[in-house]
C-alpha cells in the first residue's frame, strides 16, 4: 500500500498523484510554489528521484514539468533543464574479461552523448571501480565533457580534471554541479597534458583518460597546443610529453588507463593504438591490460556498407583501453 502525503493547508490526506491534482485545484498558489520549487531544485542538478521524496509528488510529474519548461522556455534557467532521473546505471556488473561492449551507453547523472566523441561512461565507472579505492586521487587531463569527473563525484573519489579547450572546461563544471548527498567535489583546470605543472610529484592514484585520436575529430578551432589538431607523426611526438608527465604525477604500484583508437589514411590501417601503446611502455609503465572496446556507431549497413564492400575496407569498430602500470 502507497503511503498517503498530508496536505499541509488543509490536512487532509492523498495518494501522490492525487495530491498534486488537489493542490492544482483546491490550492493554486501552493501548486505554482511547488512547481518553482521543482524546477529550482532540477536546475540545482538534484535527481528526479530525490526532488520526488522531498516534495512527495510522482517522479513522472517531475519528468513531464521539465519537458515542458524544454518546450516553452522559462525565466528559470538559459539553458533548457536537464532532467537527472537516476544517480546510478541500473543492473550494474564490473567487467571481468577484456571485451568490453556497452550498447547502452549510460545516461545517468548527469552524463549526455551531446559532446562529439566523449566516452561511455561505463568506461571510467569499470576502470575506477577496480584500480581505484575511495578518497583516491583521479587524474582525467583530457576531460572533453567531464565524463570522468562526474564518476570520481559519484563515486567519492577526488576528481582532478585539465582540458586545454576553455568551453570543456566550463562543460564539465557544468555536469559535474550536481547535488547530491555523500559525493566529492572535484577540481578542473584550465591547462596542457603535457604540462601538469600544478601537480606534485607521484600526487595522483590513477589516470583514467580518452586522449584525441590525432586530427580525427578536431575539438577546437585554432587553440594553439590543441593535440586534435595534429597528425598522426606530431601527434604521437607530443602523446610522449604527455606519457611523462603521467608517469611522473602517478604514484609508484598505480594504474594509468588510457583510451584510444586506430584510423585509416590511404586505404590502409594506421595502427595508432598501438603506437600509443609504445609511447607509454617507453616512457617507463608497464602493460597491465589491453581491453577491446566495441564502438555502437559504426553499423555496417546501407552507405558505409556499400562503401567497405565497393571499396574494399573493413569499418573500424574497435577502441583499445590500455591499462598501465607504473613500476
Amino acid at each position: 500500500m502507497q503511503p498517503k502525503v498530508e496536505c499541509q493547508i488543509c490536512k487532509r490526506e492523498f495518494s501522490k498523484s492525487n495530491y498534486v491534482k488537489h493542490l492544482k485545484k483546491e490550492h493554486i498558489y501552493q501548486y505554482e510554489a511547488l512547481i518553482d520549487q521543482i524546477i529550482i531544485s532540477n536546475n540545482e542538478k538534484y535527481c528526479v528521484k530525490d526532488i520526488s521524496y522531498q516534495y512527495n509528488v510522482p517522479e513522472k510529474f517531475i519528468e513531464n514539468q521539465i519537458e515542458s519548461i524544454r518546450e516553452t522556455g522559462s525565466e528559470y534557467t538559459v539553458e533548457k533543464p536537464l532532467i537527472i532521473k537516476e544517480w546510478e546505471p541500473k543492473n550494474y556488473k564490473i567487467e571481468a574479461t577484456t571485451i568490453w561492449s556497452f550498447p547502452d551507453r549510460g545516461k545517468w547523472a548527469t552524463h549526455n552523448a551531446r559532446y562529439r566523441g566523449n566516452w561511455s561512461p561505463y568506461i571510467p565507472r569499470n576502470v575506477i571501480l577496480r584500480y581505484s579505492n575511495e578518497g583516491d586521487k583521479v587524474l582525467d587531463q583530457f576531460i572533453g565533457s567531464g565524463t570522468t569527473l562526474i564518476e570520481t563525484k559519484l563515486l567519492n573519489r577526488k576528481g582532478i580534471g585539465v582540458d586545454i579547450n576553455s568551453e570543456a572546461v566550463l562543460l564539465t563544471r557544468e555536469n559535474t554541479s550536481f547535488k547530491k548527498d555523500g559525493t566529492t567535489e572535484v577540481e578542473v583546470h584550465q591547462g596542457d597534458a603535457r604540462n601538469l605543472h600544478f601537480i606534485d610529484n607521484e600526487n595522483i592514484d590513477l589516470i583514467c583518460t580518452h586522449p584525441p585520436y590525432s586530427d580525427i575529430i578536431k575539438y577546437s578551432e585554432n587553440i594553439e597546443g590543441d593535440l586534435s589538431h595534429l597528425g598522426i607523426d606530431n601527434f604521437l611526438k607530443e602523446m610522449n610529453l604527455v606519457a611523462s608527465e603521467c608517469y611522473r604525477v602517478l604514484k609508484k604500484d598505480k594504474y594509468c588507463a588510457i583510451l584510444i583508437g586506430d584510423t585509416r589514411k590511404k586505404k590502409h590501417v594506421v595502427p595508432l593504438g598501438f603506437n600509443v601503446m609504445e609511447v607509454f611502455r617507453n616512457a617507463g609503465f608497464l602493460l597491465k591490460e589491453i581491453i577491446i572496446k566495441e564502438q555502437h556507431n559504426c553499423k555496417a549497413t546501407g552507405y558505409w556498407y556499400k562503401q567497405s564492400v565497393e571499396y574494399n575496407f573493413l569499418l573500424l569498430a574497435h577502441e583499445y583501453l590500455f591499462v598501465f602500470r607504473k613500476p
